[in-house]
């Protein structure tokens, strides 16, 4: 896949309005149950951490991949 086929993707990801919707409950869920799950529980705790880091992170990447892709690039001085 090129870069430009990954850039158009990830368009088309976050053109989704489904996509956020899923993304946000999924992201709220993870942080409900951590905050929620029982205080001496310290592996729950830390798996729904890890799972709102994951959606965070797979956000941001998707975001990066439009954002870079949007910034225009400046050739090497002559």
């Amino acid at each position: 896949m090129t870069d430009a086929e990954r850039v158009a993707q990830a368009r088309a990801i976050l053109d989704t309005p489904l996509f956020h919707v899923l993304w946000d409950e999924m992201e709220k869920a993870a942080i409900d149950a951590c905050i929620f799950a029982d205080p001496k529980d310290d592996e729950k705790r830390h798996a729904y951490a890890a799972e709102a880091r994951a959606i965070k992170n797979f956000r941001s990447k998707l975001n990066a991949l439009v954002g870079e892709a949007n910034t225009p690039r400046k050739g090497a001085p002559a």
